[in-house]
């Protein structure tokens, strides 16, 4: 099945799980006190960790962005490099399960970020990627919302991070190091 989403707007945003997802909102109250756990585990296992993010682009110059419910804000797609997987492997592995994006062509890394903000030690890679055919997204529960956004009309609630990535890639403003 085929999701065609390329060209939506707000209002029109798929909606995973019979088109909402909000009994799983449940998880972003549980987030601040699950994150200390998390954090302190993944140190344990390794002493840095390195994620991606995927900003696709659509042919009317639209931006692919997602909101999760474990965690409030509407951010690209993305998560961790597992072991023994390429960055260009986790992003299409990421890409694919939380929004049902396929890459059909290389990503171009764009940029290179610490989060050590967010999480002490880790790092970002940001991909643009323009090479790509929707289909539906393999995640489960993971994913509220989906949509195609304007990068001058992003939606209420995009963090921060997201909107700084955005602009660097698509107006040509310098990168800053720091996510």
């Amino acid at each position: 099945m085929r999701f065609p989403l390329e060209g939506k707007r707000l209002t029109d945003c798929l909606r995973l799980g019979d088109l909402q997802r909000q009994d799983m909102l449940w998880r972003r109250q549980l987030e601040p006190l699950i994150r200390p756990v998390f954090q302190a585990h993944a140190r344990l296992r390794r002493g840095l960790t390195l994620g991606v993010r995927g900003l696709a682009v659509n042919a009317a110059g639209e931006v692919l962005l997602l909101e999760h419910t474990y965690v409030h804000g509407w951010h690209m797609p993305g998560g961790g490099v597992e072991r023994g997987e390429t960055t260009a492997e986790a992003l299409a592995r990421e890409m694919r399960e939380e929004a049902g994006v396929v890459l059909t062509g290389a990503p171009k890394l764009i940029s290179i970020h610490d989060s050590g903000a967010h999480f002490p030690g880790d790092h970002v890679l940001v991909y643009l990627c323009r090479d790509f055919e929707m289909t539906t997204p393999t995640s489960q529960g993971e994913i509220h919302a989906v949509g195609w956004f304007a990068p001058d009309a992003l939606p209420e609630g995009v963090t921060s991070g997201t909107r700084a990535r955005i602009a660097e890639a698509l107006d040509g403003i310098a990168s800053d190091p720091k996510w």
